[in-house]
């Protein structure tokens, strides 16, 4: 929460600087606008970036783990369910007669 106090204050001050830029008698509204595009918007949405990392990596790790406890139960539970019928136990059927090959 305290980052958004220093985004506020950061993009408040540079627009004051381009606001000078653009009502100063050698300044021009292009300045200004390069002046709040490199001074303000750029590092603003630099630290913003930098700054949350940490949390989305959190929330990878997060999603992660729920999708391989998710994955971990749906295999539990189909294992746990037992048919009792042939080629019902997960396995892969075997083949009933084998390749014919030519003998040497």
């Amino acid at each position: 929460m305290f980052i958004h106090l220093i985004v506020i204050g950061w993009l408040y001050v540079a627009v004051m600087m381009a606001v000078a830029e653009a009502t100063s008698t050698t300044g021009t509204m292009l300045g200004a606008i390069f002046t709040f595009l490199l001074y303000g918007l750029a590092p603003v949405a630099l630290v913003v970036y930098l700054m949350g990392t940490p949390g989305r990596r959190r929330a990878i790790r997060q999603r992660e783990a729920e999708a391989q406890e998710a994955a971990r139960r749906a295999a539990a539970a189909e294992a746990s369910k037992d048919s009792g019928l042939p080629d019902q136990g997960g396995e892969a059927p075997a083949d009933a007669v084998p390749p014919v090959r030519k003998e040497p």
